[in-house]
């Protein structure tokens, strides 16, 4: 499916995708923290102006390798940009994916709202029996270097998370996360500070006492080396730790 924007020049809003929401929060506790990895990131754009980005990793120690290759087109004349599974246009953003299988067609719908720095999620999944199994809702504010998002997930699963740009070097972030099933709660908070303009520094820690730490630096235009490791706070003398080793490339 492809994704309809746009051109920014219009006086109107357009949201995030739904898998977007509360994105600076995940990407502070998650970019440069793929512990026990070693990736490499890709990205280039051909003459034609279509963007290609690949992402491979290996788990040394399952010896398990994945990747993921994704493309871009972007129409500048028209004011459009197309990519995969992804429907926006004007305030309203959705989503819609149809699986066939033996069983019947199962379809996944989603839809984003936006409103003066306002944002709130509905998902939802219908089987072929017409039966909701499963819905998602979130509820989000955001403005120039602030973000707020909260979600709730079938009911049993609460979060929410602080995004804050604290200064033009500094990115701080807090989430928490409550599953009534079990009683479990998970917090952590994160922050990344920017060295140099090719170079930063990011640290992260949980209420189970894991710590991470990361670092990374362009060697050349266009070329990125993130080694990170991930320390076990409650047994610094036992062993466990792991280490990452992540190069990003882009032509």
């Amino acid at each position: 499916m492809a994704t309809y924007r746009q051109n920014s020049s219009w006086p109107v809003c357009i949201p995030p995708s739904p898998a977007d929401l509360g994105k600076a929060t995940r990407d502070s506790f998650n970019k440069g923290f793929g512990f026990g990895l070693v990736k490499l990131d890709a990205k280039t754009k051909s003459c034609s102006g279509v963007e290609f980005s690949t992402s491979g990793s290996s788990n040394p120690d399952t010896g398990k390798v994945t990747g993921i290759l994704e493309t871009k087109y972007k129409w500048c004349e028209c004011g459009l940009t197309f990519t995969e599974n992804l429907l926006m246009r004007e305030c309203i953003d959705l989503g819609c994916d149809v699986d066939f299988d033996f069983a019947g067609p199962a379809i996944c719908g989603s839809a984003v709202f936006g409103y003066e720095g306002w944002l709130a999620g509905v998902f939802g999944y219908d089987s072929a029996k017409s039966k909701l199994t499963r819905n998602n809702y979130a509820v989000g504010y955001r403005t120039g270097d602030f973000q707020l998002h909260t979600d709730v997930n079938d009911g049993t699963e609460f979060g929410g998370s602080i995004y804050w740009k604290v200064c033009e070097d500094l990115d701080t972030s807090v989430n928490l996360a409550w599953t009534s099933a079990t009683n479990y709660t998970r917090f952590g908070t994160a922050a990344k500070y920017h060295l140099a303009p090719t170079a930063s520094i990011s640290a992260k820690v949980n209420n189970s006492s894991l710590i991470g730490m990361s670092s990374t630096q362009t060697l050349r235009p266009g070329v990125k080396l993130t080694p990170s490791a991930l320390i076990d706070g409650k047994s610094i003398n036992a062993g466990g730790h792991k280490l990452r080793l992540a190069l990003e490339l882009e032509a």
